[in-house]
C-alpha cells in the first residue's frame, strides 16, 4: 500500500461503549446525551498535541485518529479543553484542545464510489438547500450546480461548497477516513435516501515514484495474471493463451511499451487427497516481475501442461488458484488489476469439504477488489459439464463481479477453442489499447464495432468502462487531484439522477487486534451453537450483541458476548441492544433480524445463513493477513494497531 494517508474526515458525535464492572463515580467518562450506555469518545485530528491541563505546554504530536474517551469538558480563555483517556477504567492521557478533536458517535464511515459509473458527489453548505433540492427531485437546478461545480465556477452564494474530485480517490491506495456525523432520512424520487452531514481534514501526502514516463509522470502500468484450469482436457486452451500473449507481447513491441504490461500465471487443479496424480493443488509458474518480457514469460508458459489424470468430480478448487493469484502476487506499481480465469468446471465452496480456502465467490471478490483487481471470468461451456452449467456460471458472474461496471463474465459456447480465443485476443487488445492511451495522451478511440456476438459486445463495452475508470484514477495521481480544505458539509448517498445507484460504500474501521476478536468471539458464538449450548433466542441475542458492538465500538468486541471465557454479558441481556442500534444511519443483516424472523426460515435458510457467517470468518481471516492493505496511522510498522475500513456487509 502506498504510504499516503489522506483523510477526508466527517465531523460526529461520540463513540459509545457498554459500562463494563462497577466504575468509582469521577472515573468514568462522560457519557452522550440521554444515553445511559454510551459513553463520550473522539478522534484526534493530525497534528493534535496532548497537554498536561488545560491551555498548558502542549507535548509530542498525537498519532492521527487517535480514539480517546472523554473525561471532562472545560473551558479556558474562551477554548474548549477536553480530558481525554485511552480507555474507559479511569486512565487519563491529559488535555485535548477541543478544535484539535472530532466527535465520533460510531464506527461507520464510507468511501467514496468510483465516479466513473455516476455523477461526482456534490457537498452542501447546509442541510435546507439539500433537502429542498432532493424533496423537489429539482433536477433543472441541480444539472445547472452540478455544471458549475465540475467547470469550477462556483459563485459566492451558491449552496454547493465543493465536488468529489474527478479522479478515484481509492480507500485502498490512499487511505482516508469519513466519518458521519448527521444523518436525514429524505426520498428521492421513490428511492430512500440519506443526508450525511461531512468536514474534511486533509493530511499533507507525497505519492511514492514508480518508473517514469518521458513526461516525467509515473508510467501507466498494467498487471495481467492468468489463472488457468490445468486439469484433464484444458491443453488446447492453454496453447491457445500462450498465442494470446505473444501476440500482446508483439503490440506493445511495435508501440514502445514493453515492461507497461506485466503477466503472471497461476495454475490450479484440485484436492490432492481425492485425486494424488494431479501432482500440485496450485502452482504460480510467472510473477509479475518475471512477466515483464516475452521471453521470460514464455518460457515459463510453455512449462505449463494439463494434467496426466482427472479429477475426483467436475467441480475443482478454482478458487484456491484465484486466492494465489490475489495474495501471492505482488501487484504493487501497477494503475490496472486484472486476473483472467480460464476453467471449463465449476468452482467448491466454502461449504465443500474438499475446498482448502473456505471461501465463497463473494468472499474471494471482496479479497479482489481490497487489492484493486478485477477478475474476468472465461467460462468454458463444454458438453461434459452440461448439467451443472447453470449454477457454475452463476457463481462466477458474482466472482466478476465489479462495482460500478458489472460481471466481467463470459460463457464459451460448447467450450469452442476458436471461441475462446477471439474473446481472449478481444480483452488483450483492449487492455494494451489502454495502457497505449494512458501513455500517450491520446483521445479515446471511436467506439467499438457493432458485433452480432452481443455477450462479447457487452464485456468490451464493460471492460471500456473499467479502463476508462482507472485511466482517470491514474491521472488524479499523477497530475494532481486536489482535496478540498477543511469546511463542513451536506451530501447525498445516493446518485440524484439515478436515485437506485449509491454514490457511496458504508465501511467499519477496524485494527488489526480487533479484526480478530471479532473473527474469535464469531467462531466461539458459532461452536456454542452448533453444540447445543444456545438457544435460538439466545443464538440471535449474541449475534446481534457482536454486530452493534463491531459497529457502535470496536474496541469492546472481546467484551460483549456470554461466549468470550464466561465473563461477559451481552448487550442484549443488559438491556443495551436498542441504544447501541439506535441513531444508526446503517445497519447490517443481523440487526434488523428478529427472532420470529429466524423462526420462520427454513431449515435450507438458516443454514444458508450459518454458511454465510462461517464464511466471514474465513474472510477476517484472509484479510488479518493481508498486511499490504493494512494502514499504520503513525506511519511505524504493521501492527495489532494497524486500521482498514472493512465493509459493512462483511460484519456479522
Amino acid at each position: 500500500m502506498k504510504n499516503i494517508l489522506l483523510a477526508l474526515t466527517i465531523a460526529m458525535a461520540s463513540l459509545p461503549v457498554m459500562a463494563a464492572g462497577p466504575i468509582a463515580d469521577g472515573e468514568r467518562p462522560l457519557l452522550m446525551a440521554g444515553k445511559h450506555s454510551l459513553y463520550q469518545r473522539v478522534l484526534s485530528v493530525p497534528g493534535a498535541r496532548l497537554a498536561s491541563a488545560p491551555g498548558g505546554q502542549a507535548r509530542a504530536e498525537v498519532v492521527p485518529f487517535t480514539a480517546f474517551y472523554v473525561y471532562t469538558r472545560r473551558q479556558h480563555e474562551g477554548r474548549e479543553w477536553l480530558e481525554v483517556g485511552s480507555d474507559r477504567f479511569g486512565s487519563r492521557a491529559g488535555w485535548l484542545p477541543g478544535a484539535d478533536s472530532i466527535e465520533w458517535n460510531h464506527g461507520l464511515t464510507v468511501a467514496f464510489r468510483d465516479p466513473a459509473g455516476h455523477d461526482r458527489v456534490l457537498l452542501f453548505k447546509d442541510s435546507d438547500s439539500l433537502r429542498q433540492l432532493a424533496g423537489q427531485t429539482d433536477l433543472k437546478t441541480y444539472q445547472r450546480l452540478y455544471g458549475e461545480a465540475v467547470q469550477g465556477k462556483l459563485s459566492t452564494d451558491s449552496p454547493v461548497v465543493a465536488i468529489q474530485p474527478s479522479g478515484h480517490i481509492d480507500i485502498r491506495e490512499d487511505f482516508y477516513l469519513v466519518p458521519i456525523h448527521r444523518h436525514e432520512d429524505v426520498y428521492l424520487g421513490s428511492e430512500k435516501a440519506r443526508l450525511l452531514q461531512v468536514s474534511s481534514v486533509p493530511l499533507a501526502s507525497a505519492a511514492p515514484a514508480i518508473g517514469k514516463n518521458e513526461g516525467g509522470k509515473r508510467a501507466y502500468t498494467a498487471g495481467l495474471v492468468f489463472v488457468i484450469d490445468s486439469t484433464l482436457s484444458m491443453q488446447p486452451y492453454i496453447e491457445r493463451t500462450q498465442q494470446a500473449v505473444t501476440t500482446i507481447f508483439d503490440t506493445l513491441g511495435e508501440a514502445d511499451l514493453l515492461g507497461q504490461v506485466n503477466f503472471g500465471l497461476v495454475a490450479y487443479r484440485d484436492n490432492l487427497a481425492a485425486a494424488p496424480g494431479l501432482n500440485y493443488l496450485v502452482r504460480t509458474y510467472v510473477d509479475l516481475d518475471e512477466g515483464r518480457d516475452a521471453e521470460g514469460f514464455m518460457s515459463r508458459l510453455k512449462k505449463l501442461r494439463d494434467a496426466r489424470v482427472s479429477s475426483r468430480d467436475f467441480i475443482e478448487d478454482a478458487y484456491a488458484g484465484v486466492k494465489q493469484a490475489i495474495e501471492a502476487v505482488n501487484w504493487e506499481g501497477h494503475d490496472a488489476r486484472y486476473i483472467v480465469l480460464v476453467t471449463d468446471a465449476g468452482a467448491r465452496e466454502a461449504d465443500d469439504p474438499l475446498s482448502s480456502t473456505g471461501l465463497d465467490a463473494e468472499s474471494l471478490r471482496q479479497m479482489a477488489q481490497q487489492k484493486g483487481v478485477a477478475i474476468f471470468v472465461l467460462h468454458l461451456l463444454t458438453d461434459a459439464t452440461m448439467p451443472d452449467q447453470g449454477a457454475d456460471a452463476e457463481q462466477y458472474r458474482r466472482l466478476a463481479d465489479f462495482p460500478g461496471i458489472g460481471s466481467l463474465y463470459y460463457g464459451v459456447p460448447t467450450g469452442d477453442v476458436q471461441d475462446f480465443g477471439k474473446v481472449l485476443d478481444a480483452l488483450a487488445g483492449q487492455i494494451t489499447g489502454q495502457v497505449r492511451m494512458a501513455s500517450t495522451n491520446k483521445q479515446p478511440p471511436a467506439p467499438l464495432p457493432a458485433s452480432d456476438n452481443a455477450q462479447l459486445a457487452e464485456l468490451q463495452a464493460r471492460v471500456e468502462k473499467l479502463g476508462y475508470a482507472l485511466r482517470m484514477r491514474y491521472l488524479q495521481q499523477t497530475e494532481g487531484g486536489e482535496v478540498p480544505s477543511v469546511f463542513d458539509a451536506w451530501l447525498l448517498d445516493r446518485d440524484f439522477r439515478d436515485p437506485a445507484r449509491a454514490t457511496l460504500d458504508v465501511r467499519v474501521l477496524l485494527t488489526r487486534d480487533q479484526l480478530s476478536d471479532l473473527s474469535d468471539v464469531l467462531t466461539q458464538v458459532l461452536e456454542a451453537a452448533e453444540d447445543g449450548l444456545l438457544s435460538p433466542q439466545n443464538f440471535l441475542g449474541e449475534l446481534q450483541s457482536l454486530a452493534a458492538t463491531a459497529t457502535r465500538d470496536p474496541e469492546q468486541l472481546g467484551a460483549t458476548t456470554t461466549t468470550t471465557a464466561g465473563a461477559g454479558t451481552s448487550l442484549a441481556e443488559l438491556g443495551f441492544m436498542r441504544e447501541y442500534i439506535e441513531d444508526l444511519p446503517y445497519t447490517g443483516e443481523v440487526m434488523g433480524l428478529s427472532l420470529d424472523d429466524w423462526q420462520s426460515w427454513s431449515t435450507q435458510q438458516q443454514i444458508a445463513f450459518l454458511n454465510r457467517l462461517e464464511e466471514k470468518v474465513g474472510y477476517y481471516r484472509a484479510l488479518h493477513d493481508h498486511t499490504d492493505l493494512w494502514v499504520s496511522l503513525d506511519g511505524g510498522p504493521i501492527s495489532g494497531d494497524s486500521v482498514y475500513p472493512v465493509e459493512l456487509d462483511q460484519l456479522p
